[in-house]
């Protein structure tokens, strides 16, 4: 029997999806693609920073027509399975397959220890980004093209003088120019999923009111919150309160203090698909940010801690911060006791709002 292992759709173990979906075989099939390189991406998490790695796989798609990608992640089901030949999980069995194979070409955006000694194993024949030196178990570039965003995460100083956004950087960590490559991403309307309990006035602002728990210095207080909403709904827009788990009581206070639409919480897909309901997102920086972005509704973003340069909203928002500078960059606790997001006042961020997406061009 005809066998072809260098196609792209081969699995080996299981029938391939053609083969399920059409009953093709190898021999004739029509959808036959051999595979030109294998790429391997190591980019372990968090969710948003995955996320917002996915522009590559455009540019690697356009610059090496035919590569199968593969996509090591602690979190499979953030990233566009119809886009990617095969996303693992981080896992002793998929290190322990890896390290068996043959790549063209790994990419490690990660400096966790595991990832970089998992790149130092694997062969290839182009490497990217952090390794593991075998002497002193320390991260370090494996390539001249990674020295500069090392640096940003070696050296405060570095990372605060920083002007290219991290799209930018990865991209030029691989030899690439970044050319405004949009992510790669998974809408999941094609679930079905039922909105009728939103309101169906436009336009619909969803606000995503947390801010996780490391970096609780980017958190605003719900009085800031109500403010908001109550001038948001002055002015003619709807707002629709945003969040998991960690920001369910949260929302239900500002839903009683303000009649705020929240329909509770999601799991993830579903989440983003309620997202992609909205009109708008305002957001701190966290991971409904990255989905925000990689959505492209137009965000407005909070900003205290972080470089904001590290940041690319796609000319599709702005940036708002505090009218005091922050001295407490990349601080998960205030050196001055109370946050400084507490002197961004809410109707800076309404203005945004307003200029971003004004009533009159809706």
């Amino acid at each position: 029997m005809t066998l072809h292992p260098d196609c792209r759709h081969f699995r080996g173990d299981l029938p391939c999806r053609p083969n399920k979906t059409h009953g093709y075989v190898c021999e004739g099939c029509p959808v036959y693609a051999p595979v030109t390189q294998r790429v391997l991406i190591i980019k372990l998490g968090a969710i948003g920073d995955v996320i917002r790695t996915t522009p590559l796989l455009r540019r690697l798609r356009q610059e090496r027509p035919g590569c199968a990608i593969t996509w090591l992640t602690l979190t499979p089901a953030i990233l566009p399975q119809a886009e990617i030949e095969e996303v693992l999980k981080f896992d002793f069995a998929s290190a322990l397959q890896l390290q068996a194979r043959q790549f063209d070409v790994v990419i490690n955006l990660d400096k966790e220890k595991e990832a970089c000694a998992l790149l130092n194993t694997i062969e290839a024949k182009e490497k990217y980004g952090y390794a593991l030196r075998p002497h002193d178990g320390v991260p370090w570039p494996v390539n001249a093209l990674a020295e500069h965003k090392f640096l940003t995460g070696v050296f405060d100083q570095v990372s605060q003088a920083n002007t290219k956004p991290y799209v930018q950087e990865i991209f030029e960590l691989c030899g690439f120019d970044f050319r405004g490559e949009e992510y790669v991403f998974d809408t999941h309307d094609d679930k079905g999923y039922d909105w009728s309990a939103l309101p169906t006035t436009h336009p619909r602002i969803g606000l995503n009111t947390g801010c996780g728990d490391r970096w609780t210095t980017r958190l605003w207080s719900d009085e800031k919150w109500i403010t908001l909403i109550q001038g948001l709904q002055a002015a003619g827009y709807t707002p629709v309160l945003l969040g998991g788990e960690a920001e369910d009581t949260r929302n239900r206070v500002l839903h009683a203090a303000t009649g705020a639409a929240y329909l509770g919480t999601f799991p993830l897909p579903q989440f983003i698909n309620l997202m992609n309901q909205m009109d708008g997102i305002v957001t701190q920086v966290t991971m409904g940010m990255h989905i925000s972005i990689a959505l492209r509704k137009p965000t407005i973003l909070m900003n205290n801690i972080f470089n904001s340069h590290e940041f690319d909203l796609y000319g599709r928002g702005q940036i708002v911060q505090p009218n005091k500078d922050c001295v407490c960059f990349y601080r998960g606790s205030c050196k001055l006791g109370t946050s400084c997001m507490e002197d961004l006042p809410a109707e800076k961020v309404l203005a945004a709002v307003q200029s971003t997406l004004p009533l009159h061009v809706l």
